[in-house]
């Protein structure tokens, strides 16, 4: 399938957001935006849901205090009991003040990777994978917006150019 695509480059994001929101408002469908640093509110401007990643990291970060639990109590209660500065080895409970410090180590370890993990995968980041990035200038200074065309190119790139778009680009994206 190929599809026509506009890019129209940006060299300052609150131009960028009014650019978004006036494309938008005309209904036009845009594709992605490269930017070179994060701009607070643009998820909102493009109309992206709100991610649910919190919520993995809560399950992660459970997930590691529960096995730092379990293996404190086999390593230190049941495997090998020690008694190291006079704490009884015999009750996981009454040595938990000691365990504290491994028991938010290990959350905040699991929840860490786990998350490292969750982010690349979700965001289709393999290892060697190739830059997907059609400007190079937006890793510096410049923004991307990228617009998919419809019925009416000529009417799309009139519009862009009001937006204060300092470069604007038709390209044949083939997917």
């Amino acid at each position: 399938m190929s599809d026509k695509v506009i890019h129209a480059l940006y060299d300052d994001d609150d131009v960028l957001i009014k650019a978004v929101r006036d494309i938008r408002a005309n209904k036009h469908h845009i594709e992605e935006v490269y930017t070179p640093f994060p701009v607070h509110g643009l998820d909102k401007e493009l109309g992206l849901k709100e991610t649910k990643i919190a919520i993995t990291s809560f399950i992660y970060g459970c997930i590691g205090f529960l096995i730092s639990i379990l293996m404190m109590n086999y390593m230190m209660i049941e495997d090998w009991p020690q008694n190291i500065g006079g704490k009884p080895s015999f009750s996981y409970i009454e040595n938990m003040p000691a365990f504290v410090p491994v028991m938010f180590e290990m959350t905040v370890f699991f929840a860490a990777h786990l998350m490292v993990i969750t982010f690349y995968m979700r965001s289709k980041l393999w290892p060697f994978k190739e830059a997907e990035n059609p400007n190079p200038l937006t890793t510096d200074d410049k923004f991307l917006m990228e617009v998919l065309v419809g019925k009416n190119e000529k009417q799309l790139i009139k519009l862009i150019k009001t937006t204060g778009a300092i470069d604007i680009k038709v390209i044949e994206k083939n997917e």
